[in-house]
C-alpha cells in the first residue's frame, strides 16, 4: 500500500469532505485550511476572505485503490471550476478552486486532468495550481459536517445533491454501506 496525500479547494470543504468520505482507497478526508498568510487562522477570520485562505479538503489515499488522477476526475465533477472565487452562493477567495500539489508527479497530473477537462467545460477554467502550502486543521465542529448533520439546510440542499451526483456518477468508486 502506498499512501499519498491531495489537497484541494472547491468552494465549502464541507461538501469535498462529504464526497471523498464516500471514495474507495480515501482512508481519512480532513477539512482545513491553505494557501493564507495567517498562521493558524480561524473559520471566522478565513470567512472573512481577508487571511488569504481556501477552504479545502486533505485526502489520504491509498494509490493502489484510487489514483490521484481519479481523485481529480471526481473533482472537477463534483464542482464548477469555472467560477473564479465562488461556488454558487458562496462567494469569496476562500471558495476558490484549488489543487495544492504535494509533489512533481501531482502537478505533472493535474496539469493533464486540467488542460482534458477545458474540453469539458463551456467556459475557462480558473483552478488554481499551487505547490502545496502550509495546512491547517479547521476547528473540530467541522470534522465530518455532514455526516453528523445531514438535515442542517446548507447540508441539505448544497452538500447532499453533490453526494448524490458522486453515487450516479461514479458508482464503481463508492465504498459498500453497511
Amino acid at each position: 500500500m502506498t499512501k499519498e496525500v491531495a489537497v484541494l479547494g472547491g468552494g465549502c470543504f464541507w461538501c469535498l469532505e462529504a464526497v471523498y468520505q464516500e471514495i474507495k482507497g480515501v482512508e481519512h478526508v480532513e477539512s482545513g485550511y491553505t494557501g493564507g498568510h495567517v498562521d493558524n487562522p480561524s473559520y471566522e477570520q478565513v470567512c472573512e476572505g481577508t487571511t488569504g485562505h481556501a477552504e479545502v479538503v486533505a485526502l489520504t489515499f491509498d494509490n493502489e485503490k484510487i489514483s490521484y488522477r481519479e481523485l481529480l476526475e471526481i473533482f472537477f465533477t463534483i464542482h464548477d471550476p469555472t467560477t473564479l472565487n465562488r461556488q454558487g452562493n458562496d462567494v469569496g477567495t476562500q471558495y476558490r478552486s484549488a489543487i495544492y500539489y504535494q509533489s512533481p508527479q501531482q502537478k505533472e497530473v493535474a496539469e493533464k486532468v486540467v488542460a482534458e477537462m477545458a474540453n469539458v467545460w463551456d467556459a475557462p477554467i480558473v483552478t488554481e495550481l499551487s505547490a502545496a502550502e502550509t495546512y491547517y486543521k479547521a476547528e473540530d465542529y467541522h470534522q465530518n459536517y455532514f455526516r453528523q448533520h445531514p438535515l442542517q439546510g446548507y447540508c441539505a440542499f448544497v452538500v447532499a445533491p453533490k453526494v448524490a451526483k458522486l453515487r450516479k456518477m461514479f458508482i464503481d468508486k463508492v465504498k459498500a454501506t453497511s
